[in-house]
C-alpha cells in the first residue's frame, strides 16, 4: 500500500498467519523510517522537550484508541519511541502499517515543535 492508501485505511480484526518478511521489507519502503527489529516495526521520534514529548504521546494514544491498534511507547524527555506488532497474528500485519503512517503524519505536522 502507498503512504496515501495506508493513510486512509483503518485498523480491521485480523487473524491468521503474519506478513512474512519479504511483505515487511517490501512495505517498509513506504515507511522509510521505521525498522524491523524483534518482530516489531519500530521507530524513534525526537523532539525539542517533555512538553511536546508527551504532547505527541497524547496525540498518538487518540489515535491508536481510534484505530484499536496499540503501540508499545518508551517515553523520555525529548523522544519517543513507538513499536507496533499484531499480537493475534503473532507477528507483523497491516494494522501495524496504517498506525505506523498515521503516527509518521501526527509527527510531520509538528504541532510539538
Amino acid at each position: 500500500m502507498s503512504f496515501d492508501q495506508l493513510l486512509q485505511a483503518h485498523c480491521q480484526r485480523i487473524e491468521g498467519a503474519p506478513m512474512t518478511e519479504t511483505e515487511i521489507h517490501d512495505q517498509l519502503g513506504v515507511l522509510p523510517d521505521w525498522k524491523f527489529r524483534n518482530g516489531q516495526i519500530q521507530r524513534v521520534y525526537a523532539f525539542r522537550d517533555y512538553f511536546d514529548t508527551m504532547a505527541f504521546v497524547n496525540a498518538l494514544a487518540w489515535i491508536a484508541h481510534r484505530e484499536d491498534h496499540h503501540p508499545d511507547l518508551g517515553v523520555h524527555f525529548n523522544r519517543c519511541a513507538v513499536a507496533f506488532n499484531t499480537h493475534t497474528v503473532g507477528g507483523i500485519s497491516h494494522n501495524d502499517f496504517i498506525c505506523a503512517a498515521k503516527a509518521d503524519a501526527l509527527y510531520a505536522q509538528r504541532p510539538f515543535v
